[in-house]
């Protein structure tokens, strides 16, 4: 029985030095690459909701087809639209969100940045 508990508990220590690995292994590929992953999701973000505003509201196209004409590697933006304040809001994972309304005379704008 205590040999049995043995390998229990060095089993659960092992799990704990696997997860922890694995969360420093993150947290170094964050340190080198979040900065750019941030710019990435922003740009994405940006393109998609300004594009898809003029798709849906410029052209009167539903949503659903302005989706459609996404460039490739803009799988991972997804889009929602407020039909009263003709806008289109655009969110790649949980790192950006962007709104694009449209403005007569102007086109579909993107909203102001807060830096």
């Amino acid at each position: 029985m205590a040999t049995a508990k043995a390998r229990q508990g060095r089993g659960k220590r092992g799990r704990l030095v696997w997860v922890l690995v694995v969360l420093v292994a993150l947290a170094a590929l964050w340190a080198v690459f979040g900065s750019a992953a941030l710019g990435y999701a922003r740009a994405g973000s940006a393109y998609g909701a300004r594009v898809a505003c003029s798709c849906r509201f410029g052209a009167g196209r539903r949503l659903e087809d302005c989706g459609k004409d996404r460039l490739k590697g803009m799988e991972l933006v997804s889009l929602s639209d407020d039909a009263e304040a003709k806008s289109v809001t655009a969110r790649m994972l949980f790192l950006a969100s962007d709104t694009a309304a449209y403005r007569a005379g102007y086109g579909c704008v993107l909203e102001r940045w807060d830096q």
